[in-house]
């Protein structure tokens, strides 16, 4: 038997990984040779792309957080970047057939860092930029923010230029709770930004909140959670606390898986009990509320990436620029990525075959609570689920986290609860040997 499986019949982490895509960045190398993009793009449906803007700018880096992200870029560092993000928009048309006119964008996204980490004038350019592919401000747009970048100003902009759904990263409604995830802001700051987006008005609000932080209790995640819940947000997302390398938090080598498998467990309970629907671990929405169409179908859709930490899917090739988190490492990619001329080439990336499409269809199907359609794998892979992955699926079952309805294979309840140690079990030897012989930089 594979030792992953062993490993999931032993002594289960329930915090292993927060899979929100397969495979992850560490699993991508330098392409030799660098791919040309109209090659990459060649034969690729591109009826119903995603189209993603990254914004590598934040006004503090909190400690959680290991995203691709730099604080403090001065206005000269962010016009060249949105220079180079013109320009990487016009090789990528090109690849994508004359100008882009024979492809069709579904939904789009900017992302980040924090994308109001721009200026409201400079936050009209992105729109500018991303207005050059069709149908980008006709389709739903999501945008990240933060309590100290919700300005008034900003949000006008985004609101005018279609912006559908708007996420706030909150964490924490208690001063001093932000304060240990070494994010430093007032509750009154997070009010004031939470009260200038509703009265801009957007079809939905997302809040996040964190779990795990050194000092919370079930009174005051309860208490976080009732103060998101008075603004009715259409949306909220539930985050375990991780502790990553080359982050503010890496040194904290306290044990607390029980605390946040139980302050995960009043967390769904209370928005359940409170009327909201559960549509993955983290995931809770209104009934009746979508995304306003900016969910990301990770099956079908062609995913366009602009920006240096921006990745691209295609059915065979992920692809994406250098990954870092050190700041001095970051920095520099960025200052490569703003005087780069000529983006029309793929230069790291991972190529999947189909063992690993296969296991990219049932990872991101099976953490969503709709589960994986038994029909539609047979109809994609010629085969089904339990003949490509018998023993993880078996030894998913026997420990109660799976359930058949019908032609829907889905987790149960408690199988939600162990999303991240279910979609690490899955991943591919291949994959997980690049991860473990990835630099972390």
């Amino acid at each position: 038997m594979d030792s992953s499986i062993r490993g999931v019949r032993s002594a289960v982490n329930p915090y292993e990984a927060y899979v929100y895509a397969y495979p992850h960045k560490t699993a991508y190398r330098p392409l030799e040779p660098l791919l040309p993009l109209r090659d990459v793009w060649a034969d690729e449906p591109l009826d119903t792309l995603f189209l993603y803007l990254h914004v590598p700018f934040c006004e503090m880096r909190c400690g959680f957080c290991n995203l691709f992200t730099r604080t403090g870029a001065p206005e000269e560092l962010t016009r060249a970047y949105l220079d180079a993000l013109d320009r990487q928009a016009t090789a990528v048309l090109d690849a994508l057939g004359a100008q882009g006119r024979d492809a069709a964008f579904e939904t789009a996204a900017f992302g980040g860092g924090t994308p109001t980490f721009l200026t409201a004038p400079e936050l009209e350019r992105l729109c500018d930029i991303a207005g050059r592919f069709p149908g980008f401000g006709a389709i739903p747009l999501g945008v990240e923010t933060s309590p100290a970048t919700a300005t008034t100003d900003r949000l006008t902009v985004l609101a005018d230029r279609g912006t559908s759904r708007i996420s706030i990263g909150v964490q924490s409604f208690l001063d001093d709770e932000a304060r240990a995830a070494v994010r430093p802001q007032k509750r009154a700051e997070v009010e004031a930004a939470l009260d200038r987006i509703r009265a801009v008005g957007f079809p939905t609000l997302n809040i996040d909140l964190i779990y795990g932080i050194d000092g919370q209790t079930p009174g005051t995640w309860t208490h976080s959670l009732d103060a998101a819940l008075a603004w009715r947000p259409e949306e909220i997302y539930l985050y375990p606390l991780y502790v990553r390398p080359k982050t503010g938090l890496e040194h904290r080598t306290r044990e607390w898986d029980d605390q946040r498998l139980t302050l995960y467990r009043i967390g769904r309970d209370h928005l359940l009990a409170e009327g909201y629907e559960q549509v993955s671990m983290r995931m809770f929405r209104l009934p009746g509320a979508t995304a306003n169409g900016t969910e990301y179908c990770c099956q079908t859709d062609g995913m366009v990436g602009l920006g240096c930490g921006a990745r691209s899917y295609t059915s065979r090739l992920h692809y994406s620029f250098e990954y870092a988190v050190e700041t001095r490492l970051v920095r520099s990619i960025i200052d490569e990525y703003v005087a780069e001329k000529d983006f029309g080439f793929a230069h790291v990336g991972f190529e999947l075959d189909d063992d690993e499409r296969r296991r990219r269809h049932l990872i991101q199907s099976l953490l969503q609570v709709s589960g994986l359609d038994l029909g539609l794998y047979r109809s994609r892979f010629d085969a089904d689920p339990h003949d490509h992955f018998s023993a993880e699926l078996r030894s998913f079952d026997d420990r109660g986290w799976l359930e058949t309805t019908g032609e829907v294979l889905r987790l149960t309840p408690e199988g939600l609860a162990y999303s991240d140690a279910i979609g690490p079990a899955l991943f591919s030897p291949h994959v997980r040997a690049r991860m473990k012989s990835y630099e972390v930089r």
